[in-house]
């Protein structure tokens, strides 16, 4: 009755410490469980990056859009104003004081929105350099 109930115990040594045989196990098992945490880690680490990137890649566009809505705004503005300035009578339109804020308005808008484009195009260019550092963190 004393070892009919009970699993064979693996053989250990007289001090009570593992066989050969289970360490060679032992460190099979820790091997694998390393290799599969780190496949685990990197894909982790690959999905938040590609997530990063895309909700800076969406907030960046949306900013843009909002910038040419303003562009469009201002270049509605610069029209209205020229029409009236031109029933009024005046002469010189483009040399009057409200014209030339609203064209420096428009610069402003017009280099931030280059400027949008430009990170827009910085952030897609990221994907693949940070694709090809990835597996060298894995390494070290």
């Amino acid at each position: 009755m004393d070892d009919q109930g009970k699993e064979p115990k693996a053989p250990e040594t007289e001090s009570g410490e593992p066989t050969e045989r289970q360490e060679d196990q032992l460190d099979k098992f820790k091997e694998t469980t390393e290799k599969l945490w780190g496949s685990t880690r990197q894909a982790f680490n690959t999905a938040t990056f590609k997530a990063n990137q895309y909700k800076k890649l969406v907030q960046r566009k949306i900013d843009l859009s909002a910038v040419h809505k303003k562009i469009g705004a201002t270049h509605a503005e610069l029209g209205k104003l020229i029409d009236d300035l031109r029933e009024a009578g005046k002469k010189s339109i483009m040399s009057q004081e409200a014209v030339k804020d609203i064209l420096r308005r428009l610069d402003e808008l017009k280099a931030e929105a280059a400027a949008l484009e430009e990170e827009i195009e910085q952030i897609r260019t990221e994907e693949s350099s940070q694709v090809v550092v990835q597996p060298a963190e894995k390494t070290e």
